[in-house]
């Protein structure tokens, strides 16, 4: 049985989307971080997305051909190409990459299914979408990492209204100031 993992940027102060600006620090194009991502998730079958979080990854679809790529940018989006794509969406009419289809609807008993069916994890990216998975009990998996800027406000990474036990599974600190924090739901 796969796990259903959600992985995001977060502000130190919890926050997934910040109302104003950006995260921070700590992220952007770090080589460092960016290689450790990949390899993270380098086995992780299908992506589950909302549709601004799909329209966002789109740029991994043609990443590759753009002049002057360095490795790291080039392998993510292979591994990106590769897996598979579901976009929740009730207005997005069409997809733009390969791999993927739009579902109208999060059914949070059709993720069981494909949780049990599939071979390789599966990740659910954006906390709208999260929050839905979350509530339904089926994320298994939280990666965070954790820029060193508070935010004061935005969509937080964690829904409110939902209790977790967690037990920490690794973590690390990157030079430019990123933390990567790795929890599991306890059993």
């Amino acid at each position: 049985m796969a796990k259903l993992i959600y992985s995001m940027i977060t502000s130190l102060d919890g926050y997934a989307k910040a109302a104003e600006g950006d995260l921070g620090s700590g992220a952007g194009d770090d080589p460092e971080v960016h290689t450790y991502v990949n390899d993270l998730f380098r086995p992780v079958g299908t992506y589950l997305y909302g549709r601004r979080m799909y329209e966002t990854m789109l740029y991994w679809e043609t990443a590759h051909a753009l002049p002057g790529q360095p490795p790291h940018i080039i392998q993510y989006a292979r591994d990106w190409q590769a897996a598979e794509k579901v976009v929740y969406s009730t207005t997005l009419e069409s997809v733009s990459s390969e791999r993927t289809r739009i579902e109208r609807t999060f059914d949070p008993d059709v993720v069981r299914k494909l949780k049990a069916e599939s071979d390789a994890d599966l990740t659910v990216d954006g906390p709208n979408l999260a929050a839905q998975a979350i509530g339904a009990g089926l994320v298994d998996e939280y990666h965070l990492f954790i820029t060193s800027t508070v935010v004061g406000g935005g969509t937080r990474f964690f829904p409110d209204g939902v209790r977790l036990d967690l037990e920490l599974v690794e973590e690390r600190a990157f030079d430019s100031g990123l933390i990567h924090a790795h929890y599991r739901t306890r059993s």
